[in-house]
């Protein structure tokens, strides 16, 4: 199992011939006579399409989390979206919002009322159909789903 390896050494008399140079002068004869067209110029020509209303960027999906920025946790003085409690926002092309959130703690004293309000608001949006809202537990909130800004907000910074 054991074998021996050698290392195999070949001796010269005189040193390997130095690789050719290149010069000037031949990169221009072997260069093509004009410059292929560059494959980005009609992409770097084009506008960026305006987003579609319901994505991110687009006005109704924008009205819908400013509506949650608009709600407070009654405990802690920071907005709900900002707090880290909305874990999903789903626009359809009709104008169907579904929500999805969870609460700090299952215990939360609005555990019944905060949904309901948080439906209200996003159906108030202007041009928003239908809301929904879905509750979960998993994956379970904690402090570190906060934005910097309600984590500035409550000295955690």
């Amino acid at each position: 199992m054991n074998e021996e390896r050698k290392i195999v050494v070949e001796e010269m008399d005189a040193a390997p011939p130095p690789p050719p140079r290149a010069r000037v002068d031949q990169a221009e004869e072997a260069a093509p006579a004009e410059r292929p067209r560059d494959y980005l110029e009609g992409f770097l020509a084009q506008k960026p399409s305006a987003p579609a209303k319901g994505e991110p960027g687009g006005d109704l999906y924008e009205g819908v989390i400013e509506a949650l920025r608009e709600i407070y946790d009654p405990e802690i003085p920071v907005n709900i979206y900002d707090l880290g409690l909305i874990y999903g926002v789903d626009v359809t092309s009709d104008g169907h919002v579904v929500v999805t959130m969870t609460l700090t703690t299952p215990h939360c004293p609005v555990a019944e009322s905060m949904p309901g309000e948080v439906e209200l608001r996003v159906g108030a949006v202007p041009g928003v159909g239908s809301a929904e809202v879905n509750l979960v537990w998993d994956p379970p909130w904690d402090p570190q789903k906060m934005s910097d800004d309600a984590k500035l907000e409550l000295g955690m910074l």
